[in-house]
């Protein structure tokens, strides 16, 4: 977990479906995408680093995928409070495109943040209560590795 981050929840936002669950989610057929809510204090650890972090454990050239996980709910996408982070976002999209970070371009959606929708409990802690699953080991754990030597300075 990243230094000075207190809380992290997944769920589902940007969709037309009311409490939608996650097989909902799954059918590709609510618009949601499968998120991450982050908590922090932007005097403690800058959206921009937060950015950084999201731009380098994941594929954000691939429309509607993450590896094998295929649909729109796995699109790539940054969901913003307020015009300073919206700001903030874009200038780090057009940043690394134009410092050709990735070599396709980059197919993140920059959208306001509308609804949040927490994932069912079995989501929260998923990795730690899961780490023997074939997904884990074949999905995350490469992920986390990559995480790991990118930032060991901000691991908790």
């Amino acid at each position: 977990q990243l230094t000075r981050v207190p809380a992290v929840m997944p769920g589902y936002t940007g969709g037309h479906t009311t409490t939608p669950t996650y097989q909902q989610v799954c059918s590709d057929t609510t618009g949601h995408a499968e998120v991450v809510k982050i908590e922090f204090d932007p005097t403690i650890i800058s959206y921009a680093d937060l950015l950084d972090v999201f731009f380098q454990t994941h594929d954000p050239t691939t429309p509607n995928r993450q590896g094998n996980d295929i649909g729109s709910q796995y699109r790539s996408i940054i969901l913003y409070n307020g015009e300073d982070q919206k700001i903030t976002a874009q200038k780090k999209l057009e940043e690394l495109e134009t410092q050709k970070v990735f070599s396709s371009p980059i197919v993140t959606e920059i959208v306001p943040l509308e609804e949040f929708f927490p994932a069912e409990d079995y989501h929260r802690e998923y990795y730690f209560l899961n780490k023997n699953q074939p997904y884990c080991q074949f999905v995350i754990n490469p992920k986390l590795e990559k995480f790991k030597m990118k930032f060991k300075e901000r691991i908790a």
